[in-house]
């Protein structure tokens, strides 16, 4: 199936509005309740009654305010927290006994929906701004505040301060997954891109170049020339080739990682399996011996074809560094959980550390060509190889897997 762009998008503050909305909902009905079975208590009632009206419909029509942070504007904030200290403000207009026995405020525990809303919006410094408005309110209505009081008002500075930082925290956090994946994206694209220029383009360069220098004349310069453009190549390989992919910067969607890989052919033929002994056959002559079951090897259209362009590169680095005429096996083994595909040759053998300076001097046929291939299908690569005695490269491919993703 050919892939295309994805979006990736992560907010680990979205729970946190939703519980916003739940609780400025349930909050709104508990102030309700609570005037209407103390409404004896009221000096004006119908005060009371007025603001917890508006205060109700103002919760319900602003759901959608509080539903995420792109729609909870900072004039949406200020009016709410205008809306939450009025009534604190009128609470001795209602019920003028209030004061002195420290009960509870018209929009009682509601008001620290508001005070919530800055900490997610804005983080901590915006929390202790409003949950300062709000204590300068709540002192301010009591009068003569209690111990209580003061309790009461500390209680909501913190705490709603600390939950501004943890929203802080969780951003930063989740900005760096963001780019983290991205930047596995990227690598994947670049890994891609550089096996196929390596089994192509980087494979020419070098026999022309080879060819060139041998024939002597215009040919050793033409062969120069290939030679230099090679390591050019080489070295954007190794460098990168492709830009990263952006990451959103609005708290309100979370970060959003685009991967972009080249679309595949959608051939019909490519979601049926694929005899990989079929593909590996052209690779058999007089100086490679393969060694198959006695039925067909099936597998993944994609698994086959990436996994038979990993024997090709083995066999490239066989031609390439143990001659043209140097003898190679390839051994296939079907078991039921995997196919495993061994290339041996005659060789000398690879000297030891030869891998890693490769891949540091920008020549990457194996850990590319070889082991990125196996990689991406979920499956892996082995070198083994010791002075004189040849080298063995064994490919694993799981079953199940491999090709599906």
């Amino acid at each position: 199936m050919a892939k295309r762009e994805r979006v990736v998008r992560m907010s680990v503050e979205q729970p946190l509005w939703r519980a916003l909305t739940a609780y400025r909902v349930l909050t709104m009905v508990y102030a309700v309740l609570l005037a209407f079975f103390t409404r004896e208590k009221f000096e004006r009632p119908l005060a009371a009654a007025v603001f917890l009206a508006f205060m109700a419909v103002w919760t319900l029509v602003t759901l959608p305010k509080v539903a995420g942070a792109a729609h909870c504007t900072k004039r949406f904030l200020a009016a709410d927290l205008t809306v939450a200290v009025v009534g604190i403000l009128l609470t001795p207009l209602a019920d003028e006994q209030a004061q002195q026995i420290d009960g509870p405020t018209l929009p009682t525990i509601w008001t620290a929906g508001s005070v919530l809303a800055y900490a997610i919006k804005g983080g901590w410094r915006w929390a202790a701004g409003a949950s300062s408005v709000v204590a300068v309110a709540n002192i301010v209505e009591r009068g003569e505040p209690s111990r209580d009081t003061y309790h009461n008002v500390l209680l909501v500075w913190v705490a709603s301060i600390a939950i501004g930082y943890v929203v802080e925290v969780a951003r930063a956090s989740e900005r760096t997954l963001a780019r983290a994946l991205e930047i596995e994206a990227a690598t994947r694209e670049r890994e891609r891109l550089a096996r196929d220029i390596h089994d192509s383009v980087l494979q020419v360069l070098a026999m022309v170049q080879r060819r060139g220098t041998a024939l002597g004349g215009e040919a050793a310069e033409l062969g120069r020339l290939a030679g230099e453009q090679e390591v050019a190549l080489r070295t954007l390989v190794a460098g990168g080739m492709v830009p990263a992919s952006r990451v959103s910067e609005d708290a309100s969607q979370g970060a959003v990682v685009r991967v972009v890989e080249e679309p595949a052919p959608e051939l019909p033929e490519a979601l049926a399996p694929c005899d990989l002994l079929t593909l590996l056959g052209p690779y058999a002559n007089s100086r490679v011996t393969l060694s198959e079951p006695g039925a067909p090897v099936l597998l993944p259209a994609p698994a086959a074809q990436e996994l038979t362009a990993a024997v090709g590169a083995a066999l490239d680095n066989v031609r390439r560094h143990v001659g043209e005429r140097a003898r190679a096996w390839i051994l296939v083994e079907d078991w039921p959980d995997e196919v495993v595909v061994t290339v041996r040759d005659e060789g000398p053998g690879i000297p030891e550390g030869r891998l890693e300076q490769a891949e540091g001097e920008g020549r990457m046929g194996v850990a590319l060509s070889i082991r990125g291939r196996l990689r991406d299908l979920g499956g892996g690569a082995e070198v083994i190889s010791a002075p004189g005695q040849g080298t063995e490269v064994e490919l694993k491919v799981p079953r199940g897997k491999a090709g599906q993703d």
